[in-house]
């Protein structure tokens, strides 16, 4: 009898266990999903739809969190810490994009790890970002983001701790400083081309003149 109540209590302790995820799992994937639209309309300006998207993501996520609340094994097993890091792109994604202020973990309601692959990940936003612009023409503010580029690989590169306790991001660190590189080579190429065009116009408009006299 003692083993049939042993059995019974395990297969209700994992039964609870496998609830847990069994919820949280679709609710990270419905985070992601939603965070990688929010990123592609904020790329859009399409900002009210970011929100919305965010805001979806943000309501998963917290479902997800809440389900595994008494479950320490299925909460850190990977799934819920990529929702939070997709939520953490999209939230500095946007700030980087209006030129806002970063938010930090605790704005967005995330772990630190997460946060920091999130901060990762919107480097290369930002490199997506400052392409946009050179297209348009605007340089000035492409070397903006730029700065906020290096600000946040700043960041990234003084948390040096073991990848078990960071979720990998020294690799993720690396990829960034490569981004950064070419996002400054691409920038100083538009700066020079700037450049002799304003010279070129200045010296067409010298030798207008000079004919007009």
């Amino acid at each position: 009898m003692r083993l049939d109540r042993l059995s019974s209590d395990l297969r209700s302790r994992f039964d609870a266990t496998n609830a847990a995820r069994e919820r949280a799992l679709p609710a990270s994937r419905r985070a992601i999903r939603a965070c990688a639209n929010a990123i592609r309309a904020l790329h859009r300006d399409e900002f009210d739809r970011a929100h919305e998207l965010m805001d979806e993501a943000r309501a998963a996520l917290d479902e997800g969190l809440s389900a595994t609340a008494d479950h320490p094994q299925i909460r850190h097993a990977g799934y819920l810490q990529d929702a939070q890091k997709e939520y953490a792109e999209a939230r500095l994604t946007e700030a980087v994009l209006r030129n806002q202020p970063l938010p930090e973990p605790a704005d967005c309601g995330v772990d630190d790890a997460p946060y920091l692959g999130g901060m990762s990940d919107a480097i290369g936003e930002g490199r997506r970002h400052v392409l946009d612009l050179l297209r348009a023409g605007d340089v000035a503010r492409g070397e903006a983001v730029l700065v906020t580029m290096e600000d946040m690989f700043s960041v990234l590169v003084e948390i040096d701790y073991p990848d078990a306790i960071t979720l990998g991001l020294r690799r993720q660190t690396d990829s960034s400083r490569a981004l950064i590189e070419k996002t400054r080579g691409d920038l100083s190429i538009a700066i020079v081309q700037r450049d002799l065009r304003d010279a070129l116009d200045r010296h067409a408009r010298e030798v207008l003149g000079r004919q007009d006299t």
